[in-house]
């Protein structure tokens, strides 16, 4: 039978497809076509959404809106045509592409953790079985003992998937090891980063899978209690989860004697407080456990003393994701994926100036040149390549010059970036890096629980001097004060947040000084993105006198008679730019 699959992840959802959904089924009961219709999770091509896929076919519908549903199925379904305009078109040659895995976008993926993310329909756990769902738990709980199934993920090289990339193998030996008749398992879905939507979608999309790695976890561990600390400004991933974990418990998922092996495993949703603090572990640990998520000193870790003061492991959403494959297909498997020391795939949230923007799930080793040029289709409107910020407001902003460096997790850090949670901002030629650096300051800055005094002061006192650089009041000094900052920052800050809140100034500072210089000189910016530096100007040989500018002018700094040359007072301009956007004639220029 026809399959309709019709993507029901946030970003298609709030583009319309539920819409589309109704309007599908009333029409194929109206015209007794037989076909069944599946919502499924983000499909990954946010770009492009909202995305119906008619199988088995492969047909790829993008964009498609509640009017085109009456055609969809007239001709697509009943006549078996196609219809071209609802195509995606390759950029550059613009023919239009039938099958999705024939999209650039996909074809350089390799699809693990978000295998099942826009194939199944993440609120109906038969598909997920369908799909050897929990075949991996049933591996470890009847065939392996606990020291075998961390052997076993120890042996595939899985390493954390939500900040430094610490071996998820190792952690949970750790925690196991830990004398204790109560621990606990925790997932990290408290997704904070700017642009980052990686959790988000997996959750969506396949929340079963984060329960069963969860639950291997737990039955490796120790644990009889897990808690899935996610994002309060996520409700469709928490109601995804709920069904989910209603589903898991009904089929014997979890709950008591599992599978009929004696492990007992109760799984609880948590909704974060709100704070980008509480990403780092020891801050959500105070957070379930109901006070103010603030980190606390380490050690003692988490694997020693964690939620209440029990042995606890956590990991982020993507890590457990991986982990009932590995169990499912094996470590040697997993092994073949990826580089000597990053082994598997990375999800990256692919957002900024680039044609195509969406997940993209690649091999560990890929280059930084294949993820923008080849899956996300280069640059919009052809502009020049300049950054790319990687790794979240704790990653770095690494040039055009490291286009291919490989992307893997000791790479990244001998660039002065990291792989973060996996959040990849690229950046074109009219982006100003000093404002770039300022703009993921400020957000590290307001999110600082203020806890320690090298976070609370130093990031503090770093903006302010970034700040002073924007408004063309910066001095030479400030850039040898910002290194010595950033790095004593770097060394004494108590937990993550404040340890790598620097990384975008050094980074920015080390490829691109040249324009902090020019900021602090010259008092340009070469973006021209600096408003504080911009100066509006109008050219009287091509002024006519229209008044356009003049009528536009918020604080009347524009003065002339109709059809005589007009002229800025740069005393009263406030750098708006809306005289820059009205003039006709090119007057105007921006400098």
């Amino acid at each position: 039978m026809t399959k309709i699959y019709i993507c029901a992840g946030t970003g298609c959802v709030s583009s319309g497809s539920r819409k589309v959904a109704n309007r599908l089924g009333s029409e194929l009961s109206s015209r007794n076509v037989e076909a069944e219709i599946c919502l499924t999770g983000c499909h990954g091509f946010c770009e492009q959404g909202p995305i119906l896929i008619i199988e088995p076919d492969g047909i790829f519908y993008c964009r498609v809106q509640e009017d085109d549903v009456p055609e969809i199925v007239e001709k697509s379904l009943q006549q078996g045509e196609i219809i071209e305009r609802l195509l995606y078109k390759d950029p550059a040659t613009q023919e239009p592409i039938k099958n999705y895995e024939d999209i650039n976008f996909y074809k350089l993926q390799h699809r693990v953790v978000l295998g099942n993310c826009g194939h199944i329909d993440p609120e109906n756990i038969d598909e997920y079985l369908q799909k050897d769902g929990y075949e991996g738990l049933k591996r470890a709980l009847t065939t392996m003992s606990r020291e075998e199934v961390i052997a076993e993920v120890k042996r595939s090289g899985l390493r954390g998937r939500g900040g430094a990339g610490f071996p998820t193998g190792l952690k949970w030996e750790f925690t196991s090891k830990s004398p204790s008749p109560k621990k606990y398992v925790i997932c990290n879905a408290d997704e904070g980063d700017p642009g980052a939507f990686m959790d988000r979608s997996i959750l969506e999309g396949d929340p079963h899978a984060v329960i069963e790695g969860m639950a291997i976890a737990a039955y490796a561990i120790g644990a009889d209690e897990g808690y899935i600390y996610v994002r309060a400004e996520y409700p469709l991933a928490t109601e995804r989860l709920r069904i989910a974990i209603s589903q898991a418990e009904e089929k014997g998922y979890l709950g008591r004697n599992i599978m009929g092996s004696g492990f007992n495993f109760d799984l609880h949703i948590k909704a974060g407080a709100g704070a980008f603090v509480c990403g780092e572990e020891t801050a959500l640990l105070m957070s379930i456990e109901g006070n103010r998520g603030m980190p606390r000193v380490r050690p003692p870790f988490p694997a020693v003393k964690g939620l209440w003061d029990k042995p606890t492991n956590i990991n982020n959403v993507e890590t457990y994701a991986n982990v009932p494959v590995i169990l499912r297909k094996g470590a040697d498997w997993y092994t073949g994926i990826g580089t000597e020391k990053s082994k598997g795939t990375k999800v990256f949230a692919l957002t900024g100036k680039v044609k195509n923007t969406g997940l993209a799930e690649v091999p560990m080793g890929i280059t930084m040149r294949q993820i923008i040029f080849d899956i996300g289709e280069g640059i919009q409107n052809d502009k020049k390549f300049k950054a790319v910020q990687i790794g979240g407001p704790s990653g770095g902003c690494l040039p055009s010059e490291l286009l291919d460096l490989p992307i893997d997790y000791d790479s990244l850090v001998q660039a002065g970036a990291m792989m973060g949670s996996g959040g990849l901002v690229a950046m074109d030629e009219e982006t100003c890096m000093v404002d770039v650096a300022k703009f993921f300051l400020n957000f590290t800055q307001s999110e600082s629980c203020g806890k320690c005094t090298p976070c609370r002061e130093g990031i503090k006192r770093m903006l302010e001097i970034l700040t002073r650089i924007t408004e063309g009041k910066g001095q030479m000094e400030d850039i040898d004060l910002l290194e010595r900052l950033g790095n004593v920052i770097k060394s004494t800050a108590l937990c993550g947040l404040g340890q790598t809140a620097p990384n975008p100034v050094l980074t920015t500072l080390k490829y691109f000084r040249a324009e902090y210089e020019a900021h602090i000189k010259d008092k340009k910016c070469p973006a021209g993105a600096c408003q504080g530096l911009i100066r509006y100007e109008i050219i009287a040989d091509k002024c006519n006198g229209c008044t356009r500018c003049a009528r536009g002018c918020p604080t009347n700094a524009i003065a002339g008679k109709v059809k005589e040359p007009h002229v800025i007072d740069q005393d009263k301009c406030i750098k708006c730019g809306a005289c820059y956007e009205k003039c006709r004639f090119s007057a105007i220029i921006k400098g």
